[in-house]
């Protein structure tokens, strides 16, 4: 099977580097284009199965092109944008834009989401023999599945978590019995820090702790380490 073709088009070319690199990466064929102009002729030469677009190209406006391909096409579209304006946001899917991602983000939350997308309209990927992507990681009862972003517990029943909680459940996961300081998850966390006050990690660990230990007053994966920070203690397959 031949690799689907993601289109990039942002009018910064150290972001569009950093795309390429990322889907060529996880098995896709990224198509760069800096302008409207440029997407304008490669769209007569590619097909593509999906295209990335800034928000705020320079002179011109991403939320254009995305109407602009919706009146003709039902080409897959995620908006990516350095503003936090909820209102963009809202203006962008009401276009028909299919997702929305504040930059900076994090990659492989962008992978996920641009797989979602792809799955939502029907597009397989190509399969690599010699690098196959990851699956489940397991704990305990629990699992969580790194494709399709969802905890499961032993009946295959879906644990519904927040962003910041499945991200947070997955670093860990990704470092099982290792000592991990605030610093490290505030980090990873990024921008979803501006949705708490302080103690953030504090707060998402409690929740995390509801939905994933018998006892959370007692927890047996999720651990603190007084005055290093946190352990998640499992054998992680």
């Amino acid at each position: 099977m031949s690799r689907l073709k993601i289109g990039i088009v942002d009018d910064e070319a150290s972001m569009r580097d950093a795309l390429m690199a990322l889907l060529a990466e996880n098995q896709f064929d990224p198509v760069p284009m800096a302008n409207i102009s440029e997407y304008r002729a490669a769209e007569r030469e590619v097909s593509l199965d999906l295209v990335l677009i800034d928000l705020q190209l320079r002179d011109e406006s991403g939320l254009s092109l995305a109407m602009d391909i919706r009146k003709s096409s039902d080409l897959p579209i995620v908006m990516l944008t350095g503003r936090g304006d909820e209102t963009d946001k809202i203006v962008g899917l009401e276009v028909g834009a299919d997702d929305y991602l504040l930059k900076p983000f994090n990659p492989r939350e962008l992978v996920a989401r641009i797989r979602a997308v792809l799955r939502r309209y029907g597009k397989s990927e190509a399969v690599s023999s010699s690098r196959p992507e990851p699956s489940r990681l397991g704990f305990g009862r629990f699992a969580i599945d790194q494709k399709s972003r969802v905890l499961f517990d032993e009946s295959e029943t879906e644990i519904a978590l927040t962003n910041a909680e499945y991200r947070l459940l997955e670093y860990f996961l990704e470092r099982p019995n290792q000592v991990i300081t605030r610093v490290e998850l505030l980090s990873e966390l990024g921008n979803d820090l501006t949705k708490y006050v302080d103690r953030t990690i504090d707060v998402l660990i409690l929740r995390l702790r509801r939905k994933i230990e018998e006892n959370p007053s007692k927890p047996v994966h999720l651990q603190t380490r007084r005055g290093q920070g946190y352990i998640f203690v499992a054998e992680v397959p």
